[in-house]
């Protein structure tokens, strides 16, 4: 992979899937994040959990005696509505966790205001799952919520029961940076996009990530909610988050994860099966254990543009 001009990597960046996502109008933190309302429980037919974090809060859906606890994390300036459809799938048997990053899709941003997003939402993950008293819960994070539920699983190994990435790879920064790059070799462009995103009006921001937005949902009908929670999500902490991602390499830590893991991707744009499988496979070789798998036909919002064929992964990989 060839190192990019900053213009051009923004422009690559918004395109690997990392500036969209979500179904459906975005709405704030609710009642201080967590406590469930009436009022709340009426309007969306979930409830929030009681947990206090200034990073997320939680909507839940599920039985009153699930069968087990699946954490859905969903990626920048992603609203939980993206995991609606896997929701209505399982929340007949298991509890179903949905976090809403402080910051996206209408929510304030508190205390991802400033710094990093990610990994003190991975921290606080982990409280979360203490505090509520969960049993090795299902984590399945998707592009930046992929990141996520990798730290989450590498540094703090016994509260994840299993794991599933959705289209991300543990080192985004090695799309930025030329072969052997590491996360100093690409901080440089990292602090670049960060400028341009973070500085840059609000109306050119939106234009890009709209263009970003379509390309990586192939259903045209689909792309109107995640553009709205774009809209609506804090431009500073999208940018801070983006940069992060672009400096954290997590290839080091990927043996510590003892969860069984699942990682299922698509079709690099332009570029041959072959050359995604190897990718993949060489980004997750220091988790031998883990499974790969390639959704074909479908773009960045696997959920979405394929959501039998996703909801048939989840499910057989719940079993």
């Amino acid at each position: 992979m060839k190192t990019m001009t900053a213009a051009a990597a923004l422009a690559a960046c918004l395109s690997l899937g990392l500036a969209a996502p979500a179904l459906a109008q975005a709405h704030g933190s609710h009642a201080a994040h967590g406590q469930a309302t009436q009022q709340g429980a009426a309007d969306h037919g979930h409830r929030h959990a009681d947990f206090q974090s200034g990073r997320f809060h939680v909507r839940i859906d599920g039985p009153e005696h699930p069968v087990g606890d699946i954490i859905l994390i969903p990626g920048l300036t992603s609203s939980p509505e993206v995991w609606d459809g896997l929701t209505d799938q399982l929340k007949g048997r298991y509890r179903i966790h949905r976090v809403h990053v402080q910051g996206f899709a209408g929510a304030p941003a508190e205390d991802n205001a400033t710094g990093p997003v990610a990994a003190p939402v991975a921290e606080d993950l982990a409280r979360y799952i203490a505090e509520q008293g969960l049993n090795k819960p299902v984590v399945i994070g998707h592009s930046m919520g992929g990141t996520i539920a990798m730290m989450l699983a590498a540094r703090h190994p016994d509260s994840v029961g299993k794991l599933m990435v959705v289209d991300m790879v543990p080192f985004m920064g090695a799309m930025f940076g030329a072969p052997g790059a590491t996360a100093e070799s690409v901080t440089p462009i990292a602090n670049q996009i960060y400028a341009s995103m973070s500085t840059g009006t609000r109306e050119a921001y939106n234009t890009q990530a709209t263009a970003s937005i379509n390309s990586m949902i192939k259903t045209e009908s689909l792309r109107a909610g995640p553009i709205r929670d774009m809209e609506t999500s804090d431009q500073q902490v999208a940018a801070s988050s983006f940069r992060e991602l672009i400096v954290t390499d997590l290839r080091p830590e990927l043996s510590r994860i003892t969860a069984p893991t699942e990682v299922l991707y698509v079709l690099f744009t332009g570029q041959t099966p072959e050359f995604t499988d190897m990718v993949y496979r060489m980004s997750y070789q220091g988790l031998p254990g883990a499974e790969l798998k390639r959704i074909d036909n479908s773009a960045h919002f696997i959920m979405l543009d394929q959501p039998a064929a996703f909801a048939a992964e989840v499910n057989a990989f719940l079993e």
